[in-house]
């Protein structure tokens, strides 16, 4: 997930016990997929890798053994508060040495705007770091109290929301007919198995009040985040597993692109989307050929 269409439904359900657990089907005629043949992971961060500032069991020492095995690894988050490098930084404060590659929509999203809407005058409805990504891609930023000089209204996840923020990025919204956001996550899954309102609460207010104006998703499950992890990593979608906890974002996104998916479920799943289901870190590890690590678990 972040800060946080229908899939062809093929899969290999675990209960077939002519092919392995680790093994499902994939679409578009991909026969198998065996987690310890790949050569790379891409890893959601909020509430896959990490919850808040804490790393999951077993996160730290699974990536460790993936890369001491030589796998390529990336992090994609949706996270509309942090660039990529502060991603890094945190993932280098909790013990992750190896994220050499971590993204979020903060990348492009003034590149997104550009490509939609050429230079802008962008009112924006979020974080320091949302704001700088979009000036440092030549657009021109609107305070609240000019909101009728705006041409886009770009909305992440704003910790200082007020009913008056609201209202103003409402009526710039629907004053313009655009609207841009990091990621439509409607939950930040933090410590302790509790949760703040996702990114995707607020733009959705917004967007219902500005009249149903859609906005333009620029993370995940759109292609563009997967599509540069795996150019940064130089491998083909199908050497690439996405590993995640959010079946919308993570694994109807990653299928979109053609990478085998791994849904992290530690309360089990049933669903059907994933290619794999894993429980743990400790049973990816294990499936991935890199070690049990069952004291993770």
């Amino acid at each position: 997930m972040g800060e946080r269409g229908g899939a062809h439904r093929s899969r290999v359900r675990r209960r077939d016990r002519r092919i392995p657990p680790h093994r499902a089907r994939l679409s578009g005629g991909v026969a198998a997929v065996e987690l310890g043949a790949l050569a790379g992971f891409v890893f959601d961060l909020d509430g896959c890798v990490w919850n808040g500032n804490v790393l999951n069991p077993g996160a730290g020492e699974t990536l460790a053994a993936l890369d001491r095995a030589g796998r390529r690894l990336a992090f994609v988050s949706n996270n509309s508060r942090a660039t990529g490098a502060d991603l890094r930084e945190r993932l280098h404060a909790l013990g992750v040495t190896v994220a050499q590659h971590a993204l979020s929509p903060l990348e492009i999203i003034g590149e997104v705007i550009t490509e939609r809407w050429s230079r802008s005058r962008v009112l924006v409805m979020g974080a320091r770091e949302m704001e700088d990504a979009i000036a440092g891609a030549g657009h021109a930023i609107v305070d609240f109290k000019d909101w009728r000089a705006a041409t886009v209204v770009a909305v992440g996840n704003d910790f200082d929301l007020t009913f008056e923020r609201l209202t103003m990025a409402a009526r710039a919204a629907a004053a313009t007919g655009r609207l841009v956001t990091p990621n439509v996550d409607p939950r930040l899954p933090v410590e302790g198995g509790e949760f703040l309102p996702g990114c995707g609460a607020i733009v959705n207010a917004v967007a219902v009040a500005a009249g149903g104006v859609e906005p333009v998703v620029v993370g995940k499950p759109e292609p563009p985040l997967f599509r540069m992890a795996l150019e940064r990593l130089g491998l083909p979608p199908s050497r690439v597993a996405m590993v995640g906890d959010s079946l919308g974002a993570d694994i109807l996104g990653a299928r979109g692109v053609g990478m085998p998916t791994v849904l992290y479920a530690p309360q089990g799943s049933t669903a059907a989307e994933p290619d794999v289901v894993v429980r743990s870190f400790a049973e990816l590890a294990r499936l991935a050929g890199v070690g049990p690590a069952e004291n993770s678990r």
